[in-house]
């Protein structure tokens, strides 16, 4: 199953801010439209109207058993009602993360930046997933999605300022910081 993340003008999610953390911005659009579905219509090129952002949900794939055990035991579903302010951060690594083998990106992954231990204390109250999409040819390797309720949105920074400050994270080379809230409609 594809989700695809489109930011155009209109959608579920309205944006509230679009900010380039490393390398180049994506385009504002006002609105973020979520979807799933079995297939995806390709090319994948941003336009001045619109872009779209498509991944994979897939197998964790530097999470040890022990690892997973804690996190399925705490973490919250996607669709939360009170869940209304939300991030879409896109990623791409460099070159040299990828020319490392499994092993060696699961030490700096966990081992050395701690990415599991340290963000178990940010849940449930925050709930994330992670889409591939390195071999889907657009330009990011991954999309992180993260909802959370607005009074989680300082807890949210500090997950993502946390994050950033990891080893992993000086093999970034792209990284936009996408923010919305839920679109409610009035009865």
């Amino acid at each position: 199953m594809f989700r695809t993340f489109r930011g155009g003008h209109s959608g579920g999610w309205r944006v509230t801010s679009i900010s380039p953390v490393t390398g180049e911005p994506l385009p504002f659009m006002p609105a973020l439209s979520v979807t799933d579905s079995e297939a995806v219509s390709l090319p994948l090129v941003p336009s001045r109207n619109a872009w779209r952002l498509v991944g994979v949900a897939s197998s964790l794939r530097y999470t040890e058993r022990p690892e997973k055990q804690q996190l399925v035991a705490v973490q919250a579903g996607l669709g939360r009602i009170e869940a209304t302010s939300a991030a879409l951060i896109p990623i791409r690594k460099s070159q040299a993360w990828w020319k490392l083998t499994q092993e060696e990106r699961r030490r700096i992954f966990e081992d050395r930046s701690h990415h599991i231990a340290s963000s178990l204390r940010f849940l449930p109250a925050i709930a994330r997933q992670l889409y591939h999409c390195r071999d889907l040819g657009g330009p990011f390797d991954f999309l992180t999605w993260f909802e959370y309720a607005p009074a989680d949105a300082a807890l949210f920074e500090e997950l993502v300022a946390m994050l950033r400050r990891t080893e992993e994270w000086t093999y970034v080379e792209r990284e936009v910081d996408v923010r919305v809230v839920k679109e409610v409609l009035s009865a």
